[in-house]
């Protein structure tokens, strides 16, 4: 279980779109939500778009691994997707926010490795944010006033990288999502692999 989390604007959905057209053995976390669609969304790929009523029916339902109130809209992630790819060995990525991983780190899972992606500077945050014209400038402005306390939960990540650049950041994902699968206890068959070699086999 990989998570990307940042502040609006940071750079995380773009890496997590980068890594998965370079990684056939991770897929994304279709997160829910209660939010209005953006343009070039699409239900089920980006998010799955549904009312407040039926996600509160799901929290009622325990059907989520984690979920939070972010900017006035409910955000979850559902359980059964990533439990169904985790049994296949899957690496499975989620895009959420600092508390969606408290959440998760809070059900001691072994296999969470936590990533938090922080723009270069406060300015460029602003300019990020103005220039994908996806938010009202009083959005924007709610998102700026966020972004600090958002930054403040760094320390809780396993990995953190400065995105000064899309290639070099990616470059940098990628080599974490190396490093954490050829971790011993990640390395299924391994002792058996192991007991073969020392038997000549």
């Amino acid at each position: 279980m990989l998570v990307l989390s940042s502040p609006s604007g940071a750079g995380k959905t773009t890496l997590s779109r980068q890594l998965l057209d370079n990684d056939a053995e991770i897929q994304l976390s279709v997160s829910c939500t209660t939010r209005a669609k953006r343009p070039g969304e699409k239900d089920g790929v980006d998010y799955r778009f549904v009312d407040t009523a039926t996600f509160r029916d799901m929290i009622d339902r325990d059907e989520f691994l984690e979920h939070a109130r972010v900017f006035n809209h409910y955000y979850g992630t559902p359980r059964a997707p990533v439990e169904a790819a985790l049994s296949q060995g899957r690496d499975v990525l989620f895009d959420i926010d600092w508390q969606g991983t408290q959440q998760l780190s809070e059900k001691g899972r072994e296999d969470l490795v936590r990533v938090f992606i922080l723009p270069p500077s406060t300015r460029d945050l602003e300019r990020r944010l103005i220039t994908r014209a996806q938010d009202a400038p009083d959005i924007v402005a709610q998102r700026m006033a966020k972004a600090a306390d958002e930054m403040s939960h760094w320390p809780e990540y396993d990995y953190v990288i400065i995105n000064r650049d899309i290639a070099t950041s990616l470059t940098q994902l990628k080599s974490i999502l190396t490093a954490e699968r050829l971790k011993r206890e990640r390395q299924y068959g391994l002792s058996d692999f192991v007991k073969a070699l020392r038997e000549g086999r």
